[in-house]
């Protein structure tokens, strides 16, 4: 059995950058680190109210001496490790971006989290002791040296702190569908009165539990807020927004950053729209003609859901 350790949660972004040899990019976890010696991808986590296409650019140059340019969104992943000379245990969610390198050159750093950044064929990473998030995004079959503990810890699905300003400040990862019928409607949520953007159209989706995988999440949403069995088709993207003073049923202003992957989602058998959380966020759902999405003026939506309906090219 793990030790009970406090649970953390982070969100983090990281680069799949490839040379014209088809060698990836990996750095090396120094001593200062938990896992010492563990290779992985060049990356850190999101700092409070940053896009992660800016983190992954941040991180790698700070990493590896490279610049990059983000090219794509790969995947998101997310894992569980318990590091005991800490006392904790953390969930990441991660952003695994496609890069190119602009130019500069590899460094080697002396104090940091990281000591070595190097090339490596695929078949030669394949013998290295790889984070088991870094293996799963190169397709790698590498076994994991991280600690995981037995069961996911509890922890609040809000947690907001006091910043250095004194305002107070959370950051959220949540996971969000475009969800479809077979007769070309989309389903749509409706903000609750007394919530940030109350009275605007939202996807279906919600924050992800701590441990979860957040593909895993979304269909379990979806059943929990619409009560519609849905069936992950493929990632669309990541929409980061902040706002500096959120107000929301807490009744304090909240400096409030969201992260959100949206899916395509295929509902193959829609059923009647049954909202379960009474007296929560969702006032409504319903079935919308995608015709009619495409009528929505831009006060209607949330920024997520424009932003994902953009991508879907539903608008």
């Amino acid at each position: 059995m793990t030790p009970a350790l406090e649970p953390l949660r982070r969100i983090a972004a990281y680069a799949v950058a490839t040379d014209d040899e088809g060698r990836v990019l990996l750095v090396r976890a120094s001593a200062k680190s938990g896992t010492p010696g563990i290779w992985s991808l060049p990356g850190g986590a999101v700092d409070h109210g940053e896009d992660p296409n800016h983190t992954v650019v941040r991180e790698t140059a700070a990493e590896t001496g490279l610049s990059v340019a983000v090219t794509g969104l790969r995947d998101v992943l997310a894992d569980m490790r318990s590091l005991p000379h800490r006392g904790v245990t953390i969930h990441t969610d991660r952003l695994i971006y496609s890069v190119s390198v602009r130019g500069g050159t590899l460094i080697d750093r002396v104090g940091h989290g990281t000591d070595l950044a190097r090339w490596f064929t695929l078949e030669e990473a394949e013998r290295l002791k790889l984070r088991q998030f870094a293996a799963a995004a190169l397709g790698l079959s590498t076994s994991s040296p991280d600690l995981r503990p037995d069961v996911p810890p509890t922890f609040p699905s809000f947690y907001a702190y006091e910043g250095p300003d004194g305002l107070h400040r959370a950051q959220r990862f949540a996971a969000y569908a475009i969800a479809t019928d077979p007769y070309e409607n989309l389903l749509l949520t409706r903000i609750a009165p007394g919530y940030p953007g109350a009275g605007c159209w939202h996807l279906p989706g919600g924050g992800t539990d701590y441990g979860e995988q957040p593909g895993t999440a979304l269909i379990r949403e979806l059943v929990e807020e619409t009560g519609q069995a849905g069936r992950l088709i493929e990632l669309l993207g990541v929409a980061s927004h902040r706002d500096a003073a959120s107000l929301g049923p807490e009744g304090y202003p909240i400096d409030w950053h969201g992260v959100r992957a949206f899916y395509r989602v295929v509902v193959d058998e829609p059923t009647e729209v049954v909202i379960h959380d009474v007296g929560g966020s969702t006032s409504e759902a319903r079935w919308v003609p995608l015709k009619e999405v495409a009528e929505l003026a831009a006060d209607q939506l949330t920024e997520v859901t424009a932003d994902a309906l953009r991508a879907a090219r539903l608008i």
